[in-house]
C-alpha cells in the first residue's frame, strides 16, 4: 500500500540517497536541496513516499506565504521503481492532504517544458497550464 509519511531524523538520508533516472536531471531538485529547503521555509512539508515499509519516493508541498496558494514543489521516485503509478498515488495523496485545508480552491507546480512525463501525469490528474512560465518553468493549476 502506498502512503506518505513524514521525513525523520530516521529516514531523511534514505531520502536524500534516493536517485532519477539520468534522462531526469534537470527535472527536479535533489532530495538534499530539498530537505535543505524544508529546514529552513517552514511551510514546505517534505513527505517520504513508501510502499509498505519500502521507501520508493518524496515529494514535497507547502502553502506559499507569499501568494497564499498551495504549490507541489516536488515530487519524485526513485529510477528503480518508476513507471509503477508510485508518482500518480503520492500526487493523489498529497492532493487528498491539500483538499482537506478549507483555505484554498486551487493547488499549482511548475514543470520543465521538456518534462513529457511529468506533463502527461500532471495533466491526467486535472492540472491545465494557467498562462504563467516562472524560471522557465510552465506553471500548472489545478482548480477543487
Amino acid at each position: 500500500m502506498v502512503r506518505l509519511a513524514e521525513v525523520t531524523a530516521d529516514n531523511w538520508y534514505q531520502v536524500a540517497k534516493l536517485k532519477f533516472a539520468d534522462s531526469q536531471k534537470g527535472f527536479v531538485a535533489l532530495n538534499s536541496f530539498s530537505l535543505a529547503q524544508a529546514h529552513y521555509m517552514p511551510h514546505c512539508m517534505p513527505l517520504a513516499v513508501y510502499d509498505d515499509d519500502t521507501l520508493v519516493g518524496f515529494c514535497m508541498y507547502g502553502l506559499d506565504p507569499e501568494d497564499g496558494q498551495y504549490w507541489i514543489m516536488r515530487l519524485m521516485v526513485d529510477e528503480k521503481f518508476q513507471s509503477r503509478g508510485y508518482g500518480r498515488k503520492a500526487m493523489e495523496l498529497v492532493l487528498g492532504i491539500i483538499r482537506k485545508d478549507a483555505c484554498g480552491h486551487a493547488v499549482y507546480l511548475s514543470s520543465e517544458p521538456e518534462n513529457a512525463w511529468g506533463k502527461a501525469l500532471y495533466e491526467s490528474l486535472g492540472f491545465i497550464p494557467d498562462g504563467r512560465v516562472i524560471d522557465g518553468e510552465i506553471v500548472y493549476k489545478l482548480e477543487y
